[in-house]
């Protein structure tokens, strides 16, 4: 098996970095969980205990400037890491999840470490949504994926998360400058940022987010909560998701070749029972 370790940033996101912390640390043990939390006037949780937590200064500026820095120094700590002695190292936010199909019946580490990756492998990208014809409002202490089951196959998500080799993030992770990106066919990075419409009503109303800039950003997650609800297809997962990874990996945007592009209608697919447990 080789050592893996995995990697965020976060600020006043307690709800979600719990469950990142739960998932991770089932996977990949939480020795191997790094959080850096972007401001000291932040708590690290008890829920952190056992990872390797630490409070840094702010990132300074708004949104644009303070996510280069943030993936600035997170590459910068991938690089360390792998210098220290791991193989591999995933980036992710705290509302991110990189999981292994179901169907092969491996975990995360024994699915990562067969792989051979030369600087990076991203999984297909989910936007897990709320469908609000028949979701109710999230709740914490119950598994996600028996509360929502629909899903936004969104390029946006399909981040060069894994990788192997020292590299430079791009902002949120969205591509690796200079580097290809490669889709794993077994792989996929679920986002949960937008799996309810109160919670991101909330955050919207949030003055430490919006004196940043990221409003906006925010409210990008209210839109897949109504592309989900108002989607007039529902796809199934199997057979969809080939065709869509295939798109995304070999059409790209003429000024971004190192992002995947999704330039076909909106796609919603319902998420198969057997990743029900999974988050």
């Amino acid at each position: 098996m080789k050592k893996i370790c995995v990697i965020t940033m976060v600020r006043n996101d307690e709800f979600n970095l719990a469950k990142w912390v739960e998932y991770y640390g089932r996977e990949l043990g939480k020795e191997n969980l790094y959080i850096y939390f972007d401001g000291t006037d932040q708590v690290i949780p008890d829920f952190c205990d056992g990872c390797h937590a630490e409070l840094r200064p702010r990132n300074p500026g708004m949104v644009v400037k303070s996510e280069k820095i943030r993936l600035g120094f997170l590459s910068e700590k991938a690089a360390e890491l792998m210098k220290s002695g791991y193989d591999i190292v995933i980036g992710t936010d705290a509302d991110e999840y990189l999981v292994v199909d179901p169907k092969l019946e491996k975990g995360l580490a024994e699915y990562l470490s067969s792989l051979n990756i030369k600087s990076s492998v991203s999984g297909l990208g989910v936007d897990l949504g709320q469908n609000l014809n028949e979701e109710g409002v999230i709740d914490g202490t119950i598994p996600y994926f028996e509360q929502r089951r629909y899903g936004y196959l969104c390029s946006r998500y399909t981040k060069p998360s894994v990788i192997a080799a020292p590299v430079m993030w791009g902002s949120g992770f969205h591509r690796i400058k200079g580097h290809n990106f490669h889709i794993d066919p077994n792989l996929f990075l679920i986002h949960t940022g937008s799996i309810d419409l109160k919670m991101i009503e909330d955050r919207m109303k949030d003055n430490d987010l919006i004196s940043t800039g990221r409003l906006k950003h925010i409210q990008k997650r209210a839109k897949t909560i109504f592309v989900i609800s108002q989607a007039k297809k529902i796809r199934q997962w199997d057979g969809t998701v080939g065709k869509v990874r295939w798109v995304q990996q070999h059409i790209r945007p003429v000024n971004a070749w190192n992002k995947p592009w999704n330039p076909v209608s909106k796609v919603v697919v319902r998420i198969p029972d057997r990743f029900v447990g999974l988050l």
